[in-house]
């Protein structure tokens, strides 16, 4: 999963800029969007559900002198959604505080216009020592551009940020020039990663990823949050020589984690319709991000109270 720069010329280490930047905000307000705009292709999945994103994902931009290495974190869970749920959410908000305590700048993310009282939670762990940039999301969908100021202004009761940015995630040019914005904050430094590199994490890592993708956005809101992917197998056998790595093939076992017996149910769907589509839409996409050939087998199996448990949490992968 790289990206190609064209012939580029590679920049000498004394001359290169490098540094984390965290992407923080409540949940469903854009993360993962933003940063799989920002790096260029799908690192961080997405769904309408909240707490789709329940890792941190390294996602990788290297532009010019300067690579950029953000860090998308799970929304800040300031309720609990769910009945037994208190260690995922505390494994989740760990994760975020963890991230803040890392990076070199902070980008708080919120709805342009909007600032609720799950923004101002998540507002007051800002650190006050690092370049906090607000970044206001979705400005296409503000009528009145007009009000934006005043609303910009009167955030800065919740923390002085370095910098307002308002944008739109979808734009091209709205990304490129965050880049911009974000490049002085950065350490003079040599690079950390490759410089084709997309994100630190592993194609296994985003096999489940993009299963759970797929699960939550074809289950809709029938599905409570409290289901996770296991990858069981994650098995590679190499293209034919002299082949193009197309004619390889990954051949991935997963399990679906339910809370429920009626959700695996639900998973599965009338006579096992949904989950066979759940399988060939992540198939697809794995294929497409991988560029071979994937062979995956999907099975759901019930662990109640796994959310609340925090030795099966890390069983699961969650750290």
């Amino acid at each position: 999963m790289a990206k190609t720069n064209g012939g580029e010329q590679a920049v000498p280490p004394e001359k290169q800029r490098c540094g984390l930047i965290a992407i923080i905000g409540r949940p469903n307000v854009g993360k993962s969007t933003l940063l799989n705009a920002l790096v260029g292709q799908k690192v961080s999945i997405t769904s309408r559900k909240a707490q789709t994103t329940r890792h941190r994902i390294t996602g990788i931009c290297t532009e010019g002198d300067t690579q950029f290495v953000f860090v998308d974190t799970p929304g800040f869970q300031t309720r609990h959604t769910v009945r037994g749920t208190a260690a995922l959410n505390r494994n989740l908000n760990k994760t975020v505080q963890a991230t803040l305590s890392d990076v070199d700048v902070v980008m708080f993310l919120v709805e342009a216009g909007k600032f609720g009282p799950d923004d101002a939670k998540v507002a007051a762990l800002l650190p006050k020592e690092k370049p906090v940039l607000l970044v206001a999301n979705k400005l296409d969908l503000v009528h009145r551009r007009e009000d934006l100021f005043p609303w910009l202004q009167g955030l800065q009761e919740h923390h002085t940020f370095t910098e307002f940015v308002p944008l739109s995630a979808q734009k091209e040019a709205d990304t490129k020039r965050l880049l911009g914005i974000v490049r002085p904050y950065l350490p003079e430094q040599g690079w950390w990663y490759d410089q084709e590199a997309l994100t630190d994490r592993t194609d296994r890592f985003m096999a489940s990823e993009i299963i759970r993708e797929k699960l939550f956005r074809l289950t809709g809101d029938e599905l409570p949050y409290t289901s996770t992917v296991v990858i069981d197998q994650y098995t590679e056998e190499p293209p034919v020589p002299g082949k193009s790595k197309s004619t390889g093939l990954v051949k991935i076992a997963a399990t679906i984690i339910a809370e429920r017996e009626q959700h695996k149910g639900m998973i599965i769907g009338d006579k096992g319709e949904r989950l066979k589509r759940i399988g060939t839409e992540a198939r697809t996409e794995l294929e497409r991000l991988m560029g071979t050939k994937v062979f995956l087998e999907i099975w759901v199996k019930v662990r109640s109270g796994w959310a609340d448990d925090e030795a099966r949490l890390r069983t699961y992968g969650y750290e």
